[in-house]
This record gives C-alpha cells, sequence and structure tokens, in this order.
C-alpha cells in the first residue's frame, strides 16, 4: 500500500487534501473538512461523514453546491459525536444544519448523539437516513437497509437547494424525497483490503463474484462464477428496477469500487444503459466513475434516481467540490 503505516493514514490523507484544495479548512487533528467560506449567511447547512475508505465520500463532497462540512471516521469506521457537533458549529449560519446519515448502526447512534449536543449548543439539526441498497434487508452493519450510491443524489440535489437559500425544512424534504426515489446494487470482483489488516478481508476466490455486496465487504445476495459485464448489468439493473418500479426518468450513477478503471466502467455503463433502454426507462443525466467506493475492491454499483423536472433542475446547478464540479 501506498501508505507510511496505518495508524496515520487517514491523517495523511486529510494533510494531503489540504495541500490539494486551500478552498477547503482541513482540521486534519479533529478530522473535519469545511467549506472556506462557512458559515454563509441565511444558508441551511449540510454536513455528513462517515469511515474513511470510501473517497471521494464524503469529503471531496465538500463546496458550494453540496456539503458545507464532512467529518472523516476511522477506515470503515464511524465519525464521533464530537467531530460532528464541531462541523455543525463551523458552517451553522443560524439557518439550521441538515446531518446526511447512512445507514450503518454506527453512524446513526452517532449522528442521532450529536444531532442532540448540538441542539443543546442552540443549533437545530434535521436529519436524513439514506437507505438506498436494495441487494439485503440487514447486514453486518446495518438494521435495514444499507445506506451507499444514493448518498451522493442526496448531497448533490438537496446541496443545490441549500445553495440557492431554501429553507432547512425544504431542503430536509427534498434529501428524503431524494433517497425515497434512489434504489442501489453492488457488485465485487475482488475483495478489499484494509490498512491495518493488509489482507482480504473476506475470501471471494479467484473466478468468482459477490452479488449485491456492500461498500464494507458485507456480503450480499448471492456468489456466482465470473459473469460478463452484460450478464452483470442485466442482474443488477433489475434488482433496483423490481424495487423501485420507476415511473418516470432516472438519473444513473455508474460508480466504481475503487479498483475498477474507467475502461471497464464506461464499458459496463453502456450495458447498464441497454438495460434501461430495453426496459422502457428514460435516462435525463448520467455519471460515471469512482465516488462510493471501497478501498481496492474491484466492482461496481448501479444506483438510480427517479427525478421530476425540479430535481434535475437541482442536479444540474452549479457545484464546485474536489470530486465533482460542473456548472461554475
Amino acid at each position: 500500500m501506498l501508505i507510511n503505516v496505518p495508524e496515520t493514514v487517514v491523517a495523511d490523507a486529510l494533510r494531503g487534501m489540504a495541500a490539494a484544495h486551500p478552498e477547503l479548512t482541513v482540521d486534519v487533528e479533529n478530522r473535519v473538512v469545511v467549506r472556506r467560506d462557512a458559515p454563509v449567511a441565511g444558508k441551511a447547512a449540510l454536513v455528513s461523514g462517515g469511515g474513511s475508505g470510501h473517497e471521494p465520500l464524503h469529503a471531496g463532497f465538500v463546496g458550494p453546491g453540496m456539503l458545507s462540512a464532512a467529518c472523516a471516521g476511522e477506515v470503515f469506521t464511524s465519525p464521533v459525536p464530537d467531530q460532528m457537533v464541531r462541523a455543525a458549529a463551523a458552517v451553522d449560519s443560524g439557518a439550521g444544519v441538515l446531518f446526511v446519515v447512512k445507514n450503518y448502526t454506527g453512524d446513526v447512534l452517532n449522528f442521532e448523539m450529536a444531532a442532540e449536543l448540538a441542539e443543546e449548543e442552540g443549533i437545530r439539526v434535521a436529519q436524513v437516513l439514506v437507505n438506498d441498497d436494495v441487494a439485503v434487508t440487514d447486514s453486518l452493519f446495518t438494521a435495514g437497509r444499507r445506506g451507499t450510491g444514493a448518498t451522493l443524489f442526496v448531497e448533490k440535489i438537496a446541496g443545490a437547494a441549500a445553495e440557492e437559500g431554501a429553507p432547512l425544512d425544504r431542503v430536509t424534504a427534498i434529501a428524503r424525497q431524494v433517497n425515497e426515489s434512489s434504489r442501489s446494487f453492488g457488485v465485487a470482483l475482488t475483495s478489499v483490503t484494509t490498512p491495518a489488516k493488509g489482507s482480504p478481508t473476506f475470501d471471494l476466490p479467484a473466478g468468482e463474484l459477490e452479488l449485491g455486496v456492500g461498500i464494507h465487504g458485507e456480503p450480499g445476495r448471492e456468489r456466482r462464477p465470473m459473469m460478463t459485464s452484460r450478464e452483470i448489468a442485466d442482474f443488477a439493473v433489475d434488482a433496483v428496477l423490481e424495487d423501485l418500479r420507476p415511473h418516470g426518468p432516472v438519473i444513473a450513477l455508474v460508480n466504481g469500487m475503487g479498483a475498477t478503471p474507467l475502461l471497464e466502467l464506461y464499458g459496463f455503463n453502456a450495458e447498464v444503459q441497454r438495460v434501461l433502454s430495453e426496459r422502457g426507462v428514460a435516462v435525463a443525466r448520467t455519471l460515471v466513475g469512482n465516488y462510493v467506493t471501497s478501498l481496492d475492491m474491484a466492482g461496481c454499483s448501479v444506483t438510480l434516481c427517479q427525478v421530476d423536472e425540479e430535481l434535475v433542475r437541482l442536479w444540474d446547478a452549479p457545484v464546485e467540490t474536489p470530486a465533482l464540479r460542473w456548472g461554475r
């Protein structure tokens, strides 16, 4: 691994992020990343976070049009409430803060505690729980569905609404609408290796894949012999559509798990678009790349969000973050 020692990998990454992105304020000691112009007067703020190892989620999405701040936990480990309270205090302008929380037990408990502490300090807090993964109902890390690729949709679309000056209640309603309109399904071609362990975290024999894997390497629905990109797209997209049942256009995210090159992801996107066309689903926008990753796992996920004109407009709105930027 391209690291010094496992114990400093998160701090080292944050120091490097600070050097690369002067438009951000990076508190390496407390592991909080804030847009430099925060707090923005009259603007509802968005705060998210989670375990490191899913980059660019979340710190890579801090900036105008998206998150106001992000908290980085240890690898695959939730940040602690003190980080979240510190982030909320740094970005609150008096218009309130929305916590965007992926549905993992540690994240849920810590963000709930942080919300209580922040409100004791006079910060108004709302929360949205992202639980878009259709692969399994419960997993090693969750009660209920896992939060995965829809986190990007929630942060981008709700972040655009906040940037336009929408009040906290409206931003929260949009965030919940996006989550409820989104579904995801992931596939692993290899296991994932954490810095602390230094070896694969689960056994996935060569020539096999895991259908429905979680972003921490949690088990999915089943294992099968290696499939073609076409076959994987058929399985993954049908799993999403069976649950989502869209009756309008969608935004599609074809996401890499960290080790799958863009050459393969774009080829996989061609198959995803084929399936959607065959199923009569119109695609309003598509994003392809590594956005919600799992360290060095090879694999992919598909996220679809059913949208109306307002959600498409907010998706297209300007954004300027390390990992997403357009329209500015």
